[in-house]
């Protein structure tokens, strides 16, 4: 399956402007659009020892990154569960290719990337989106080997 971008699921501007309109949608746009970093930080949480850590896609010309995800420079953790980073990177230009984004590392801390971007913090959101983002990485297996059936039980939840 090839990666789908989070362009794919943006927020209409009545979404945007409602957060029980974009509360509502489906998980997998809540996390692509709108909670990219919730997800990704509630995948640090639960992966504290690994080498993942957070960065934010930048197009060419924006002060703040338009997508949060996690990566270990290999693969990447978002909405789209375990993704090849280049995957990720190639597939994403391609379907904005005019943005030319590149990734950036961005802050390990929630509170201080919500204060540093225009991220919405937990307390802004029609609920807090924790337990939901916690339900959602519960769908994927917990490491890319186990996506791909190397090592560990080799069952591939909701991919």
């Amino acid at each position: 399956m090839v990666y789908r971008p989070s362009a794919l699921f943006r927020r209409t501007p009545q979404e945007r402007a409602d957060q029980w309109l974009s509360w509502n949608r489906a998980d997998q746009a809540f996390f692509a659009a709108g909670a990219c970093h919730i997800l990704a930080f509630a995948f640090l949480e639960t992966h504290p020892d690994s080498e993942f850590h957070p960065v934010g896609l930048w197009a060419h010309d924006d002060e703040s990154p338009l997508h949060i995800y996690v990566t270990d420079g290999e693969w990447a953790f978002d909405h789209d569960g375990w993704t090849p980073h280049a995957e990720l990177l190639a597939v994403t230009r391609a379907t904005e290719p005019g943005k030319r984004y590149q990734p950036r590392r961005v802050e390990r801390d929630l509170t201080l990337l919500c204060e540093r971007y225009p991220y919405r913090a937990r307390h802004q959101f029609a609920h807090d989106p924790w337990q939901r983002a916690l339900h959602y990485l519960a769908r994927f297996p917990p490491s890319p080997g186990a996506r791909l059936g190397v090592g560990g039980s080799g069952v591939v939840a909701g991919c």
